[in-house]
């Protein structure tokens, strides 16, 4: 990652995309790709248990401590830009030295203008500037139309009905991080075939701006010269990077729901991750993430799931100074069971 001089404005990448699509691993891999670059990070979750932050700490790079990574929980960034933001931004560049670069992940339910809009606070403005939104998409699920079952009929129905909308709130999210993007990540391309992509990025295509760059991967694993280094100055290009709320409209987020489970030493991790699928595949389930206790092995047990794609896979040793408790965040429509769900899931 090149170092830019002391007197430029400090470059801050900002990392969007849906619940699921890899923003986490995506900055893992740019950390360790860091170079010794003094790198901040302000994570964004829905949720009230910091699974990202602790993900992220587990990355192994020197340059990134406990101290550089800051987690807003508080609601989603936003919608909480004066209260978070603001003040979170003026305590890193109140930093001797200041961070030579900094990244954003947002929640996977958060609306990036408001965000861009933030950088031309007096406070901010004159210190940093957005060299890029780096918006993450889950292509196996762009393919299964997740957010459209079939865009060019629902594009003919609008033509034909201007008062029809059937526009659902996961649809919008999509639509919104894609348009303020200055690149898009499809990411898990290993799950496609040849023949899907054409349809994958036509959909994604469908809601850029011209111009915007559009790379494949897998697990996540893009090169650090890609992600860094675009000189978007996104904060002065807003009107160009349309939004669903440039009305004034609100952003809510009742559609969704998110709580966390407590889960048990597990003796057999399979056993679990396929519980957990059938969990997943029975409740109006979007996202789950977080960590486990296997009996009698000193490693933690990452688990994450969008739709029936669990992973899990051992990052790293627990720590003495940590408890050792299982921990996993549930995210989902606002029709979501929490008892139904903790009794499938530990019953």
């Amino acid at each position: 990652m090149p170092h830019a001089p002391s007197h430029e404005k400090i470059p801050t990448t900002v990392f969007t995309g849906f619940l699921g699509a890899g923003k986490t691993s995506l900055i893992r891999n740019l950390l360790r790709q860091n170079d010794g670059r003094r790198i901040a990070l302000i994570i964004n979750e829905f949720g009230d248990i910091g699974i990202d932050r602790d993900l992220l700490l587990g990355c192994g790079d020197a340059t990134c401590g406990e101290d550089d990574i800051v987690e807003l929980a508080n609601g989603c960034i936003c919608c909480t830009v004066a209260d978070d933001f603001v003040p979170t931004m003026q305590r890193l560049l109140a930093r001797t030295p200041p961070p030579e670069h900094i990244v954003i992940e947002t929640s996977g339910l958060a609306l990036p203008k408001p965000l861009i809009k933030a950088f031309n606070w007096p406070e901010i403005a004159t210190r940093v500037t957005v060299d890029g939104v780096v918006a993450v998409v889950d292509a196996a699920a762009v393919r299964d139309g997740l957010f459209a079952a079939d865009p060019d009929a629902f594009a003919a129905q609008r033509l034909s009905d201007e008062a029809l909308d059937h526009e659902t709130p996961l649809e919008e999210l999509f639509e919104e991080q894609l348009a303020a993007a200055d690149l898009v990540v499809v990411n898990k391309a290993d799950l496609l075939a040849d023949d899907d992509w054409p349809q994958v990025e036509a959909r994604v295509r469908q809601e850029l701006r011209a111009g915007v760059g559009m790379v494949r991967a897998r697990h996540a694993a893009v090169p650090v010269t890609v992600l860094v280094g675009l000189a978007a100055a996104a904060e002065s290009d807003l009107a160009s990077r349309p939004s669903h709320h440039d009305d004034g409209s609100d952003h809510e987020h009742d559609d969704f729901t998110s709580f966390h489970v407590s889960l048990p030493a597990l003796d057999d991790p399979q056993a679990f991750v396929d519980r957990l699928r059938r969990v997943i595949a029975g409740h109006p389930i979007l996202r789950v993430k977080g960590f486990a206790v296997v009996a009698g092995k000193p490693m933690r047990l990452v688990l994450q799931g969008v739709g029936d794609r669990v992973q899990h896979y051992f990052d790293r040793a627990w720590r003495s100074d940590e408890a050792r408790a299982g921990r996993l965040v549930v995210i989902g429509e606002r029709a979501l069971d929490q008892g139904a769900v903790e009794t499938a899931l530990l019953g």
